[in-house]
C-alpha cells in the first residue's frame, strides 16, 4: 500500500513539473526570469539601447534604464542645433550629463547626430544678414563642429550617427534629398562628414542613419550611396535602420531583405529609433485607442521584428528604442496616444515585453 502511494505521487510529481514546462519545448511565462533586465536576455546577441534626455536619468525611470539597457542614445541634446546652438558657443552640459551617466553604469553610448537638415542651428547655413553662405564656408563650419563634438567625446562615445536622412523619401530616381545641405554643397559634403568624423575619432564606428529604411524603393537608393561612398574609400561602418514603425509594417520579407542587402556591402546594422506605434496611419482612426486587437497587432510585429533580429546577430550588433516608456513618447500626438514601447504608463512591462523576451 505505502509503495501505491509512493508511486502515485511520484508520477504526479512528474506531471507538475511537466505542466510547468509547458508545451512542445516553447516558453511559457512561467519560464521566464523576472529578476534579469531586457538586456541580459540579449546580451549573447546585441546591445540593447534606448534613447534618452537628461530628465529620464533621475528617480524610476534611471532604475528601469540601469536593469533594462546597456547602451545610451542622447534623444535630443547632441543634435547639432542642442550642442552647438551659435557658432561660438557650445552647450555641453546635457550631453556630458548622458554620458557621465552611462560611464557611471557600465552602459556604451552613441552619437545621435552630426550632420541633419533638422535641428541645425540656422547659423551654419546662413550668414549674419540672413543670406545663404558659399559652399566653402558651409563646409568649414560643418567640419568644425564635427571636429569639435566628436573630439570632445572621443573614447567615450562608441558609434556616431553620423549622416541623417540624406537620402530621398519619395519614389524618383533621385537618390539625394534635396536638403539646404545639398542644395549649397551637393553631394561632396557626404562623403567628407565621414572622414571628419573618422579624423576626429579613428575607433569610432561610424553610421548612416534613416527611416524606412526597409521600403524597397528607398532601401535601394539608400544601398546606391553606401556602395559608392564604400567604393570610394570613405570610412563608413554600419547603417541605422531608424525603426519607426507601426503595426502594419515592415513586413518580415522587407526587414529581411533590407538588412541582407546593406549587410552584403560589410556593413554591420544598428536598428536605431525603435518603436512600435499601434496606428498604421493619421487616418487610422477607427477603433483607436490600447485596443486588445492592436494591442495584439503590435505583439505580433516585435515578435516578428526581434525574431530576425536575433536570426541576424552575426550583422546586427544594436537595437535602441527611441524613449524610455509609455509615459512619453515623440510619436505622441496631442490627442493621441501611440503606445509604441515595451513598457508602460507606470514604467511597467507589457505583455509585448515579456514575448520579446521568451525565446
Amino acid at each position: 500500500m505505502i509503495r501505491s502511494i509512493s508511486v502515485f505521487a511520484f508520477a504526479a510529481v512528474l506531471m507538475l513539473l511537466s505542466n510547468c514546462r509547458g508545451t512542445g519545448g516553447n516558453k511559457t511565462a512561467d519560464d521566464v526570469d523576472f529578476t534579469k533586465g531586457l538586456k541580459d536576455y540579449y546580451q549573447e546577441y546585441f546591445d540593447i539601447g534606448v534613447a534618452v534626455g537628461p530628465n529620464n536619468l533621475e528617480g524610476e525611470q534611471a532604475e528601469l534604464i540601469k536593469k533594462h539597457f546597456n547602451s545610451l542614445t542622447a534623444e535630443n541634446v547632441m543634435k547639432p542645433g542642442p550642442i552647438h546652438p551659435e557658432e561660438d558657443r557650445y552647450a555641453w552640459e546635457n550631453a556630458d550629463k548622458i554620458v557621465e551617466f552611462a560611464q557611471a553604469n557600465n552602459m556604451k553610448v552613441r552619437g545621435h547626430t552630426l550632420c541633419w537638415h533638422n535641428q541645425t542651428g540656422a547659423w551654419m547655413l546662413k550668414d549674419d544678414q540672413g543670406n545663404q553662405v558659399t559652399k566653402e564656408v558651409a563646409l568649414a563650419r560643418l567640419k568644425d563642429h564635427i571636429t569639435q563634438v566628436v573630439s570632445r567625446y572621443k573614447g567615450k562615445i562608441y558609434a556616431w550617427d553620423v549622416l541623417n536622412e540624406a537620402v530621398e523619401d519619395s519614389d524618383s530616381t533621385t537618390i539625394y534629398r534635396e536638403s539646404l545641405w545639398y542644395r549649397i554643397c551637393g553631394e561632396e559634403y557626404i562623403s567628407k562628414v565621414f572622414q571628419w568624423a573618422h579624423e576626429a575619432d579613428p575607433k569610432a564606428l561610424l553610421v548612416y542613419n534613416d527611416y524606412n529604411a526597409t521600403n524597397p524603393s528607398k532601401r535601394d537608393r539608400i544601398y546606391t550611396m553606401l556602395k559608392k561612398l564604400l567604393d570610394e574609400g570613405v570610412p563608413l561602418h554600419a547603417v541605422g535602420l531608424q525603426g519607426h514603425w507601426n503595426i502594419n509594417e515592415p513586413t518580415e520579407q522587407n526587414l529581411r531583405d533590407a538588412i541582407d542587402k546593406y549587410s552584403s556591402l560589410g556593413l554591420k546594422i544598428q536598428i536605431t529609433e525603435l518603436d512600435v506605434s499601434i496606428y498604421m496611419s493619421r487616418a487610422d482612426t477607427v477603433d483607436i485607442g490600447f485596443t486588445p486587437e492592436r494591442e495584439q497587432k503590435q505583439i505580433n510585429l516585435y515578435k516578428m521584428a526581434f525574431d530576425v533580429f536575433r536570426g541576424k546577430k552575426d550583422v546586427i550588433n544594436s537595437v535602441t528604442f527611441w524613449n524610455v516608456s509609455d509615459r512619453h513618447s515623440w510619436r505622441d500626438r496631442r490627442d493621441m496616444k501611440c503606445y509604441p514601447l515595451l513598457f508602460d504608463e507606470n514604467l511597467k512591462p507589457k505583455k509585448v515585453y515579456w514575448e520579446v523576451v521568451k525565446f
